[in-house]
């Protein structure tokens, strides 16, 4: 059964970007306007839309209340034990609750539209795995050859919500050019997160493969899965890239300093590249129980974070 797609545009310009709310409010599409014709610039699976898909392997997948893996089936928080579901096939949950459940639009207009998703509204047993009730709200903006994303997450309970939140954005390669392996990827970072089995050990260093990404990658050379921190802000702003040099095209994905890891993942297809900024370092409760502080975020009762990421193409 398909899923209802909302389309929201640049009618002078002729850009359009598609959500499905049904499935975790995922932008699947985003394609601008070139003299060629439209450019997709986001990778999603044919039949994602049919609701058949692995819904965190197409588009730009929301990631909350946490983002990456928390190693095993359940995690403690202020003395308490909460269970999850294993999701990675290795014995691990994996990137929240919020990526496969359906969530309401409460704001639309041609050029914007709003989804909101909270657990004691939307999905009372998620009530049972989470230590506090959370409302997040997402915003998709088009305007010329720039998509705008702001999410808010807010405490609507009385105790205390800790969160990690990421995007997972599948950006299609090339951009328009014959060859996706002659593509650039920089990302400005500074230091790699050790893993086992895809979860941080806790230890953080400069590293070669670091270097490589801020100075520019070739996608050809590129197999990733791996978490990164020491992010590179200038003026509070990140701005990783995707160059493609046969059409001269370049996409940008901008973030602010609410986000402290970036992951870099290449898709087995070969055909994406994701650049996924978490808030948060994956794992973070069992990184807190070492004394590694993993920027978890906690909010009061009643607080609110925001964050937003913009994407471009030139």
């Amino acid at each position: 059964m398909a899923l209802e797609i909302v389309t929201i545009a640049d009618e002078v310009f002729g850009s359009r970007a598609k959500i499905v709310p049904g499935l975790g409010f995922n932008c699947y599409g985003f394609a601008v306007s070139t003299p060629q014709g439209p450019l997709e610039t986001l990778w999603s699976a044919p039949d994602f839309t049919d609701g058949s898909a692995k819904p965190t392997r197409s588009g730009i997948p929301l990631l909350f209340p946490f983002a990456g893996r928390i190693r095993g089936t359940s995690f403690r928080f202020r003395d308490k034990e909460y269970p999850l579901e294993e999701g990675d096939g290795q014995g691990n949950a994996i990137h929240g609750f919020v990526v496969n459940r359906p969530w309401r639009v409460v704001e639309q207009a041609v050029d914007r539209v709003v989804g909101q998703f909270q657990a004691a509204v939307d999905d009372e047993s998620i009530l049972e795995h989470w230590p506090a009730d959370f409302r997040i709200t997402a915003e998709y903006r088009i305007a010329g050859n720039v998509l705008s994303s702001r999410f808010t997450i807010e405490n609507p309970d009385e105790r205390p919500l800790p969160f990690g939140f990421g995007t997972h954005a599948y950006f299609r390669v090339p951009l328009g050019g014959p060859n996706a392996d002659d593509c650039q990827v920089k990302v400005p970072l500074s230091t790699s997160w050790e893993t086992e089995h895809l979860l941080p050990t806790g230890s953080s260093d400069p590293s070669p493969l670091a270097a490589q990404l801020a100075g520019g990658m070739r996608f050809g050379d590129m197999k990733l899965d791996n978490i990164f921190g020491g992010l590179q802000f200038n003026d509070g702003k990140l701005t990783a890239s995707i160059h493609d040099p046969a059409s001269g095209r370049t996409l940008w994905e901008t973030f602010g300093e609410e986000f402290a890891a970036c992951v870099v993942f290449n898709p087995p297809t070969r055909e994406a590249v994701c650049m996924e900024p978490y808030t948060t370092i994956p794992d973070p409760f069992s990184l807190r129980e070492k004394g590694i502080d993993p920027k978890l975020r906690i909010l009061a009762p009643g607080e609110t974070f925001n964050a937003s990421i913009e994407i471009k193409v030139e």
